[in-house]
This record gives C-alpha cells, structure tokens and sequence, in this order.
C-alpha cells in the first residue's frame, strides 16, 4: 500500500456519515462526493502526527488533493511548519489549489505570528491574485495579524480597494473591517463611507453581531445603515 492510499485509509477508517452531510451542507463549492466525513480534531491530530513522523513532506508535495479532508490535512500541517520562509513558500503553493473557504480560514502557519512584517510583502501579494480563496486568505491575514498594534489606516485602503465579484472574497473583506470597527471605532467609522454599499452594509451587520463592539457604538453604526 502507498503512502496516499495508506492516508485516504486513515481518513475513511474514522469517517462519520453524519458529520460528512452536515459539513457539506456547510461548504457548497465543493463536490459533496469528496467530502469523506472526518471532524476537525481528529484532521489536527493527524496532522501532529505526521509532523513528528516527518511522513508528511511526501503527502503535501503531491497537488491537487482529491479529497476536502485531504485538503485540510494539508492545511493543517503546513499550519505547523516551523520555518517562516518553508512555511510561506508552502502556503503561496498551496493556495492555488484551495476551493472552499474552511481550508483558507483554518491554515493558519504558527510561524507567522513573530514574523508579520516579513509576511507583509507576500500578503499584498495575496490580494492582487485572481484566485478567490489566494485573495481572501490574504486579507484574513491582514485581519490576523494587522488589527492590533500593527493597524494602520494604510491597510483599510488595501481591502477597500480590493474589487471583486465573489461572494467569499467580499465577505472576507466585511469582516475585515467589521474587525477593525471593534478595535479601532473611531478611526474606521468614518472610513465606511468610502465603502460601496453591500461591503458597508455587511460590515455594520457584523459589527452588530460581534460580542466585542460595544452597546454604545452599535448604536452609532445602526444610525449609518
């Protein structure tokens, strides 16, 4: 048995009919017939374990996946690369191949979090792609790693600029700024108004939602819809 059929092994062995129909109900770009039904903690802990075998190198050198799970899988040891520019090289690969927003919002590489400045030119990057989920994950990059002490209003123009037709690009781009209105309100409300309207729109409907706007500034936003 190779490698690829001793994993996609692994994956069915702990597969759960239930939980395959609910996750694909949750993802509609994707085919439902390669969703194989395996819950998230179970992909991350396999993931761990390929690492710590170094079994994983050969299984994210081969793209495209056939499998969601497979995807996550990827997803998931890339989210644990060590190396900054091992991890980024691995990301810029992976990201062409990702077809559904779940795998792009859950890689989250460990490396970045000291190294936001080095990520920065690959983030802009990112966004300029014409691949949705290259540019999405770019701007949750942003959102991650450029909303605390590294804001700058000079990344609300970046997002803000950002045209696009698609659904998952421009979600993305809501909860950005939604993101931004939480931490940094005063500075960003204002700035919505350069927004078109449904990006605007969405943002203040998640800015509403969000458990970390405060009572007094939802007031303010539900006066700007």
């Amino acid at each position: 048995m190779n490698k690829e059929n001793k994993i996609l092994k692994s994956l069915y062995a702990v597969a759960d009919v239930e939980y395959r129909n609910f996750q694909s109900a949750l993802i509609p770009t994707i085919n439902k017939k390669s969703v194989i039904g395996v819950r998230t903690p179970v992909l991350r802990k396999m993931a761990r374990d390929m690492v710590k075998s170094g079994e994983y190198k050969d299984f994210i050198s081969r793209l495209p996946h056939k499998y969601f799970e497979e995807n996550q899988l990827h997803a998931f040891i890339i989210s644990l690369i060590k190396d900054f520019d091992i991890g980024v090289y691995e990301v810029s690969r992976f990201l062409p191949y990702i077809d559904n927003w779940a795998t792009c919002d859950q890689m989250s590489p460990k490396v970045f979090v000291k190294n936001v400045d080095k990520l920065l030119p690959y983030i802009k990057k990112w966004i300029k792609s014409k691949h949705v989920y290259t540019v999405r994950f770019g701007v949750l990059c942003l959102m991650r790693y450029f909303v605390d002490d590294k804001f700058d209003v000079k990344y609300l123009d970046i997002v803000a600029k950002i045209k696009s037709n698609e659904y998952y690009v421009n979600m993305m781009r809501a909860w950005y700024f939604a993101t931004a209105v939480a931490k940094h309100f005063d500075v960003v409300v204002p700035y919505l108004q350069k927004l078109d309207d449904w990006t605007r729109g969405r943002t203040i409907q998640k800015a509403l939602e969000s458990y970390r706007v405060i009572d007094v500034h939802k007031q303010k936003l539900r006066l700007l819809k």
